[in-house]
């Protein structure tokens, strides 16, 4: 990596040891580069070009069960000096935390955690452009579409290093490219708009910029002339676009913060039936080339693929090392991102494992209902589970899709809705969080 006088390594390295001459009991930190280049069009026209080149070092200090954090751009030796200085002055005075403090030696995960996720080299500023040019022309092209309202292409690469006065150091380095534009399209005065958007390892793996931009324009188009549907209980089928959501709204009731402030609908059910049988809800952390894959978690412990929910019985909490000892629990691989903060908790690739209907199957079995391609705002009550999200879609009867429908809300209470979730079988593992298209009957549809 150019740029440095002085490996990130060493400069994590020395940090850390001169926080513990200091006093500190014990330290992490995390060095962080970034640079990548984005473009965006109009008319046919570059409109704007940005290149990002940053680095950043976080650094946390520990004096027993106190604990503070720092962060800065300043990578020279006068910066991290003060860097140093500030965060165990910081430390010495803060409230205890007894449950903070790093990982014991023997919990992080073995051998080489090195990682590399490098997948298209730097992309030019003049390729993006001809892709981004190439998505808007095509957009406009679909018969009736009135303008582009946002067209980018852009490509990034990032690096970390991170070590702990534990032992524990690793390196990571991934990249990605992305292709984007949102179309509008109007009818009778009403203006709709829809999008296409692909964030990818590798161009080779997402369509040409021509498909990205037609399956946008007629997304847009085919929302011409939406109605509004009379107040109902019904079929729901979320399209795999927006059904992730409801996999966040899950994530977010066993994350062990929400369980141990007890703050959770989750929070006495664990081992217990939350889903149908045959529901797999995985985290694959190796999957290759992955955009949420990682070797270890935030505070450097082991990862493996785990079934959150396994045969729609809820198996795991997902732990950080505080949260795990507040709950007299052992960590288990799910820390976020720390060394230099206090981790939260994250998860790295999440799918939903796919039924064995298709979206149109479903819907046919369904009769009628709702087809839910776009949400608003969603509404949770983190204690109940209680449910409402405004969205617009389509309405289908007999399988088939019948008319456009808008200014609908979707509202349930989400233990009863994971119950009732049926997947189809269109996953598209893309993300860091993938789930099929979902149906979920007796939903209750406030319309007009």
């Amino acid at each position: 990596m150019t740029g440095f006088n002085v490996p990130p390594a060493e400069l994590l390295a020395g940090l850390l040891e001169n926080c513990l001459k200091a006093g500190a009991s014990a330290a992490d930190a995390r060095i962080g580069v970034a640079d990548g280049v984005s473009v965006s069009v109009r008319d046919g026209k570059l409109e704007s070009i940005e290149r990002e080149e940053s680095a950043s070092v976080a650094l946390r200090c520990f004096f027993g069960k106190r604990q503070a954090s720092v962060s800065g751009a300043d990578l020279s030796p006068d910066g991290m000096k003060a860097l140093t200085e500030r965060c165990v002055a910081m430390a010495r005075v803060v409230p205890e935390d007894k449950y903070c403090g790093l990982p014991d030696r023997g919990e992080l995960a073995p051998g080489n955690v090195d990682m590399d996720l490098s997948g298209e080299p730097e992309v030019a500023a003049d390729v993006l452009e001809r892709e981004a040019i190439a998505a808007e022309a095509a957009a406009l092209a679909v018969p009736g579409i009135k303008t582009v309202a946002g067209c980018g292409a852009s490509w990034n690469r990032s690096e970390r290093w991170v070590a702990a006065t534990n032992g524990f150091k690793s390196w990571k380095t991934g990249t990605s490219t992305s292709l984007g534009l949102s179309a509008v399209a109007e009818k009778d005065g009403q203006m709709e708009r829809d999008y296409d958007s692909w964030s990818v390892r590798f161009t080779k793996d997402r369509p040409p910029a021509e498909e990205i931009g037609k399956t946008a324009g007629e997304r847009t188009i085919a929302r011409l002339g939406a109605r509004k549907i009379d107040t109902q209980k019904g079929a729901v089928i979320f399209d795999r676009r927006v059904s992730d959501s409801l996999l966040g709204a899950f994530l977010g009731a066993i994350s062990g913060p929400s369980v141990a402030r007890g703050v959770s609908f989750l929070k006495d059910k664990m081992g217990t039936q939350v889903f149908a049988k045959g529901i797999y809800l995985t985290d694959d952390p190796h999957r290759p080339l992955g955009m949420g894959s990682r070797a270890h978690d935030g505070e450097g412990l082991p990862v493996e693929e785990a079934h959150l929910i396994e045969d729609g019985r809820l198996t795991r909490w997902l732990l950080n090392t505080s949260t795990a000892r507040q709950l007299g629990l052992a960590p288990n691989g799910f820390a976020g991102l720390g060394f230099g903060d206090p981790p939260g908790v994250s998860t790295s690739n999440i799918y939903l494992r796919p039924g064995t209907q298709s979206p149109g199957a479903l819907a046919k079995s369904a009769g009628k209902g709702l087809l839910v391609t776009d949400m608003f705002g969603p509404s949770i009550n983190p204690n109940t589970g209680d449910y409402s999200v405004g969205v617009a879609g389509f309405w289908f009867e007999g399988g088939e899709i019948a008319y456009p429908v808008s200014e609908v809300t979707v509202a349930g209470d989400l233990p009863s809705m994971f119950a009732r979730l049926v997947p189809a079988s269109d996953l598209e593992l893309r993300s860091t969080r993938d789930a099929p298209s979902i149906l979920i009957e007796d939903m209750n549809l406030a319309g007009s």
